[in-house]
């Protein structure tokens, strides 16, 4: 097996915490650091030996991005060796607390670059995540991304994260030139519960809203219920740019006018 590693790596500082990988690397872990540490600060404890403790790859929340363990090494990441064996593991900064352990935009959009450049260059040919678990430590139906709580009684990568896999391997699979099959748009009598938008909603609006727009992507099947919260994020704006090219629609991630009415019109009978 030939291994390289990321140039997008910026900053190096390798752990002695590692063992000669036994597996291809056909799996993507990403865990949270449970804190906003540097990626200097998180290469520090990791070289510690006595922390027995790794990861091939850290991100900070400035979106910087280092390398720990070079991939032809198993991290000591996931409790479990098998998996570890097999995945690149990325650790990423949170600049918010428990239970949530939000990550920035910025160290989302490093992560979502580097995960499809270790896709490229190992040959991952798409990145499938699936919300059964059994599917991931099982690999079932070509499920190639993990999660540490999958191995030990941990709430690592947080929620944020671990409710953001399916958006990652979207965005790393439209990276890969994946062309993904449409699903189709659930219909149903159920009425909108909060007051439509009279502006154009996009990226940064809050309030109702934005749950107004955020409701119909849950119907669309592109958020969860408990995503509706209200603020156009990151993976609210994807999901609407989802919803539009499904649409027929421009692809510009903005509510305006036209979106707002056919969200209405394909959505409710």
């Amino acid at each position: 097996m030939k291994f390289t590693n990321s140039l997008l790596a910026l900053f190096r500082k390798l752990s002695p915490n590692k063992t000669p990988r036994n597996h291809k690397i056909d799996t993507i872990t990403i865990h949270c650091m449970a804190g906003n540490l540097s990626i200097e600060t998180c290469g520090n404890v990791f070289a510690l030996s006595s922390r027995k403790a790794s990861s091939n790859y850290g991100i900070g929340t400035d979106g910087r991005i280092a390398l720990y363990v070079e991939e032809k090494d198993r991290s000591w990441a996931s409790s479990n060796a098998k998996n570890d064996h097999r995945a690149v593991t990325i650790e990423v900064a949170n600049d918010g607390g428990a239970p949530d352990w939000h990550v920035s935009d910025k160290a989302i959009s490093s992560l979502i670059e580097l995960v499809t450049d270790i896709c490229k260059r190992n040959g991952i040919k798409k990145l499938v995540w699936s919300e059964n678990k059994l599917d991931r430590i099982n690999h079932k139906n070509g499920c190639n991304m993990t999660v540490h709580r999958d191995f030990a009684a941990k709430a690592c990568p947080g929620n944020y994260l671990y409710n953001l896999h399916s958006y990652i391997a979207e965005q790393v699979n439209e990276r890969l030139g994946v062309k993904m099959v449409p699903t189709n748009v659930t219909i149903t009598s159920e009425i909108n519960p909060y007051k439509e938008p009279i502006t154009n909603i996009r990226r940064g609006t809050k309030g109702e809203s934005a749950k107004w727009v955020q409701w119909y992507l849950w119907r669309f099947g592109l958020l969860r219920k408990s995503e509706i919260d209200g603020v156009i994020g990151s993976k609210s704006e994807a999901a609407i740019k989802t919803a539009q090219e499904r649409l027929g629609l421009k692809k510009d991630g903005i509510v305006g006018e036209i979106t707002r009415k056919t969200f209405i019109s394909v959505c409710v009978r």
